[in-house]
């Protein structure tokens, strides 16, 4: 079974950056296509971005785009979430995820089966 671990989180002013690593285990990861989802206390989890396995399909949320880059580096077993001019709405537990099921949108969180752990991303005003 995959195991995806989360890191690079922190604790940032306003406008800053951080860049968030997602590790998985295996031999497989050149053959997953894969998502960032963020929840904050009290909300449901949301989409943040969406690579495929190649890297030639990329998208993100609205309120991230411009802000967020999404990557990964296959040979390393290696996602990565560039962020940068972090607002406080930010703030929230950042996930890694597999996507296991095409039935429906990628934005859809039901649409992943393996979850890393979280790291948590705190931007202060």
């Amino acid at each position: 079974q995959v195991q995806l671990v989360e890191s690079g989180g922190g604790l940032v002013q306003t406008g800053g950056s951080l860049r968030l690593s997602c590790a998985a285990s295996g031999r497989t990861f050149r053959t997953y296509d894969m998502g960032w989802f963020r929840q904050a206390p009290g909300r449901e989890r949301e989409f943040v971005a969406y690579i495929d396995r190649s890297g030639g399909i990329i998208n993100y949320a609205d309120s991230v785009k411009g802000r967020f880059t999404i990557s990964r580096d296959n040979a390393k077993n290696t996602m990565y979430l560039q962020m940068n001019s972090l607002k406080p709405e930010d703030t929230a537990l950042y996930y890694c995820a597999i996507r296991s099921s095409y039935l429906t949108t990628m934005s859809a969180p039901a649409q992943y089966k393996y979850w890393g752990q979280g790291t948590q991303v705190t931007v202060s005003s």
